[in-house]
């Protein structure tokens, strides 16, 4: 296949797709957001399995790849639906951190124009040491941030999946068609004319 081809595309998707999930993963991480630090770790594993397979014309690494799109565009539906409070979910909760931390989304308190402040709870019974945390003036809700991220990855995911699904579809049809050189000739192409034996026993013993 030339340059300018679904295949190339498809290369410049896989490349796209790595630079957006290490994004992600570098917010995720300074959140702890260990659900997506998972999920992302797996995806970029995946689309370097699939790049590999662009590159190599391994329409199998290819194949896995189209079905991790599949899920990873179901992944971040849940996250769209976590971050809006779609049945019943609460974007509260502790459910991307396991429940082992109370931290959230790392643009709760960094997203664009937002304020951080800090309140002394001394004097209050229990809470001695402890400041309460308060951000103010953000210019974008953070939970619309992490619905923006997960839609640019469904876009992109989708639009991998249609040309993975191309690219496979042309390099099976160019295997197929493949003719290797002599494979289907009843006589080799180098064929050797061998002479019966006792055509050469006669030579051997023909008269001075």
């Amino acid at each position: 296949m030339g340059c300018c081809t679904g295949r190339c595309t498809l290369i410049f998707l896989c490349s796209l797709q790595l630079l957006a999930a290490l994004e992600r993963q570098v917010f995720d991480f300074l959140g702890y957001q260990w659900a997506p630090i998972l999920a992302n770790f797996l995806h970029i594993i995946i689309v370097i399995l699939g790049l590999f397979g662009t590159i190599q014309y391994r329409p199998r690494y290819i194949v896995v790849y189209a079905i991790w799109t599949a899920v990873w565009v179901t992944w971040n539906i849940f996250i769209i639906c976590f971050y809006l409070e779609v049945g019943g979910l609460s974007k509260d909760s502790e459910l991307l951190t396991f429940n082992i931390s109370q931290h959230q989304s790392w643009w709760s308190e960094n997203g664009p124009g937002c304020v951080r402040k800090e309140a002394s709870m001394a004097g209050i019974k229990g809470l001695d040491g402890h400041s309460y945390i308060s951000v103010i003036g953000c210019a974008l809700e953070y939970r619309y941030i992490e619905v923006m991220h997960s839609s640019v990855q469904i876009l992109v995911a989708l639009v991998g999946f249609v040309y993975a699904c191309y690219v496979v579809s042309v390099i099976t049809e160019e295997e197929d068609s493949f003719d290797f050189i002599g494979g289907f000739d009843p006589f080799p192409l180098y064929h050797v004319n061998e002479k019966p034996s006792n055509l050469l026993c006669k030579q051997t013993y023909l008269p001075a």
